[in-house]
């Protein structure tokens, strides 16, 4: 019997080790053969499929091994694999498609381990030991939009479930902390606040009308945008009034920021653009001395194979810029936190700065050449937040919404509506704010995760609070349904953990089971290919599966099947939990 006990939960991976013994059975002279096992397109052939039969064929065609086309290739392998407990029967279809379906006692044995391990025991393994995830990275003193809602909510979910796969994460917040805007707010907070030291944020307010009233005086007014330029050399000089006034200004931001972070229960440590700025001279240095940077009309710029503009690393001016700090973070990443994967999470109007980026440190030898092995660096790009007119979202003045009142929103039309259905008069008023909270905010999170982050998304609340089709209204509303099944029951779960044994004997039973197996391979290919969207169909599947296939066919309180039912229940309910907290929504227990 092959050894299964290795990647408990990972079907795939457990079927790669059986299909790869087999595969050296069957072609020895191939020893560099890797298993491609996929699910089955159509459950009628079975749960999985290996297809290396075509490939392998045309490989050895002419040789003398015996076999006349793909499809006795496929035989052969079949016929090679080592009887397993995991395997119930095998076939060959088509052109060699080698398919198994697995045995329902092996999917109720691993469930259960589950149930008794903890579904830590279910986290995919992943090459890499550390990663460093870039996101969300707002402007200080400029308002959080819904681009950087879209990079905190991708960004969070992506670290979430690289942690949940045994990945220590750095999760770094990049802020705009630095730059010559900051003479000008320096110097419009001196003008206006002679006592600047002593004023309160409530003082300063909105940061946002301060920066844009700040930038009015720079455009129109030459004396304050000299003052302003000396003010950023004062800064840059690392002169004690200017910086604690950068402090100060900072930390107003930190504020606005955190009230947003809290709202989306994210957690970053914050690395902005200034914490690079004493190394970015050493990594130009290091850069020259490798012959990769070039004089260019009065810049230095580092000149990419296959593009028509050069990265440019010091601006004519002698200041650095963008690519200059980029490098040297990618550097510090590298070579100081020892990251072997660093994500960055921003809009796609940013892949082309990346992109160079990522080659000149390839050219440099930070990063491997072909980009196949560790460390690697990754940009995840993100389309527009669209309005219901089809473009970009903002308010009705035309300014871009802020992100605390575009939350507060979600929260508030949420509790409305549980208040609608008489929740008011049920529950204490601590239930209904939780869970106007988990609802709201769930929602807004799930509305753009579903989707392909490549693609632009339309804001809509009304379809995003909706309690039908594929929503996070509707997905914790069944959450919520199932947990209400195990109380009804008034069984102890947690003893019949220990003590009931899972059988899937109805067609419903085992289609659930097989769902529930494949959250491990979903999860790592959501990580592999940075794609939450993955995550949220296996989610919306798995709550159809339930309620449309196993719940609506298969009577569980009060039935024969009763304590192998709850069991499935709890597995189920113990899965969507782990989603939701991949994907950074809270779950609700009741409705």
């Amino acid at each position: 019997m092959a050894n299964e006990e290795e990647n408990a939960g990972h079907v795939k991976r457990q079927l790669a080790k059986l299909f790869g013994a087999s595969l050296r059975a069957t072609v020895p002279d191939e020893p560099e053969v890797e298993p491609l096992i996929a699910a089955t397109a159509d459950e009628k052939f079975g749960d999985y499929q290996c297809n290396n039969a075509m490939s392998i064929f045309s490989k050895i065609k002419g040789s003398a091994t015996g076999f006349r086309n793909p499809r006795s290739v496929g035989q052969a392998i079949k016929e090679n694999l080592s009887p397993s407990e995991m395997v119930e029967s095998s076939s060959v279809a088509g052109p060699g498609f080698v398919n198994v379906r697995l045995s329902r006692n092996w999917i109720a044995k691993n469930i259960q381990k589950m149930l008794l391990g903890g579904i830590e025991n279910w986290a995919p393994q992943l090459p890499v030991k550390r990663a460093v995830v870039d996101f969300s990275s707002p402007n200080i003193a400029k308002e959080m939009h819904v681009g950087h809602l879209r990079s905190t909510i991708i960004g969070d979910a992506l670290a979430r479930m690289l942690e949940f796969s045994n990945v220590d994460v750095l999760r770094r917040n990049h802020v705009g902390d630095w730059g010559t805007q900051f003479g000008m707010l320096i110097e419009f907070l001196f003008e206006k606040y002679p006592n600047w030291e002593d004023v309160s944020e409530t003082a300063i307010g909105d940061l946002q009308a301060f920066y844009k009233a700040s930038k009015q005086r720079f455009d129109s007014d030459a004396a304050f945008k000299e003052r302003a330029q000396q003010a950023v050399v004062h800064l840059q000089g690392g002169e004690s009034k200017y910086r604690r006034a950068w402090l100060q200004i900072c930390e107003i931001s930190r504020k606005e920021f955190d009230r947003v972070y809290q709202r989306l229960g994210v957690q970053l440590e914050e690395k902005g653009e200034s914490f690079y700025n004493p190394y970015i001279s050493d990594v130009i240095k290091e850069l020259s001395q490798l012959q990769l940077v070039k004089e260019s009309e009065g810049a230095r710029v580092i000149f990419i194979e296959g593009s028509n503009i050069p990265l440019i690393v010091v601006k004519r001016d002698g200041g650095f810029n963008y690519a200059s700090t980029d490098l040297t973070a990618l550097w510090y990443r590298l070579n100081e936190e020892k990251a072997e994967w660093i994500i960055y999470v921003t809009d796609v109007g940013q892949q082309q700065h990346f992109d160079l980026v990522f080659k000149a440190a390839k050219l440099a030898g930070w990063l491997p050449a072909d980009g196949s092995t560790y460390p690697k660096a990754s940009h995840v790009g993100f389309g527009l937040v669209l309005g219901e007119d089809g473009k970009r979202f903002r308010t009705r003045s035309s300014e871009v919404v802020r992100l605390v009142d575009l939350l507060d929103e979600a929260k508030t039309r949420s509790k409305k509506a549980l208040i609608e259905r008489g929740k008011a008069e049920e529950w204490t008023e601590l239930e209904l704010e939780q869970t106007a909270e988990a609802v709201g905010y769930g929602a807004v999170k799930y509305a753009d995760l579903k989707n392909n982050r490549l693609t632009n998304y339309t804001f809509d609340f009304d379809q995003m609070l909706n309690d039908k089709g594929n929503t996070a209204v509707y997905l914790l509303y069944a959450h919520a349904r199932i947990c209400s099944i195990i109380r009804k029951s008034g069984k102890d779960v947690e003893e019949l953990k220990k003590t009931a044994t899972i059988v899937l004997d109805h067609a419903g039973e085992r289609e659930l089971g097989l769902h529930l197996l494949r959250f491990s391979e979903v999860v790592e290919e959501a990580c592999t290919n940075l794609l939450p969207n993955v995550l949220c169909e296996y989610l919306y599947n798995l709550s159809e599966i339930f309620t449309k296939r196993f719940y609506s066919n298969c009577q569980v309180v009060g039935s024969a099947e009763e304590t192998s039912r709850l069991l499935l229940c709890e597995a189920t309910a113990i899965v969507m939990r782990k989603c939701f907290y991949l994907l950074g929504i809270v779950p609700v227990y009741k409705i």
